[in-house]
């Protein structure tokens, strides 16, 4: 399964105003929402919320990656967003993040979910992918980037 598989137009947000990191990852989930995927918003955004807990999911590069696993969901559920002014995000390499890719899978879907967690890193960890995404004007746009960019895999 390729990231652009599960992104559409309605779970891409650019620009997105946030206080701070919880206030970004629950704007993450309200969007996600848009998805149709989710059976119970709350019990999804308390999985996001839990896992984050553990260890930040500010993986570096201005980029964090809130996921988490629940059966709360019908498929994976998805959002991407730029924000307009990069928040802390109490990331590994102490960078405030300007990017988010919030993922939520089944727990019976570990291994997809896996996949798509390196997947994503992989594509965001590319300092030219994310200058791209910075530039990007429309949702549309974004989503033709992260396209684009999974035709340089072979493997995914």
């Amino acid at each position: 399964m390729k990231v652009s598989d599960i992104l559409t137009e309605a779970i891409i947000d650019i620009n997105v105003s946030a206080q701070d990191k919880s206030d970004a990852i629950n704007k993450m989930i309200d969007l996600a929402n848009n998805s149709g995927n989710i059976l119970d918003l709350e019990k999804v955004r308390k999985c996001v919320f839990e896992r984050e807990k553990l260890v930040s999911t500010g993986v570096g590069k201005g980029f964090a990656i809130p996921h988490g696993k629940s059966d709360d969901i019908k498929d994976i559920a998805a959002a991407f967003a730029t924000l307009g002014e990069p928040i802390d995000f109490d990331s590994i390499d102490g960078e405030k993040v300007k990017y988010i890719f919030l993922l939520v899978g089944k727990d019976s879907m570990l291994n997809i979910h896996i996949k798509l967690l390196s997947r994503i890193s992989r594509l965001m960890n590319k300092d030219e992918f994310r200058e791209k995404l910075s530039s990007a004007k429309s949702k549309a746009e974004i989503l033709k980037l992260f396209k684009d960019e999974e035709q340089n895999y072979l493997d995914i």
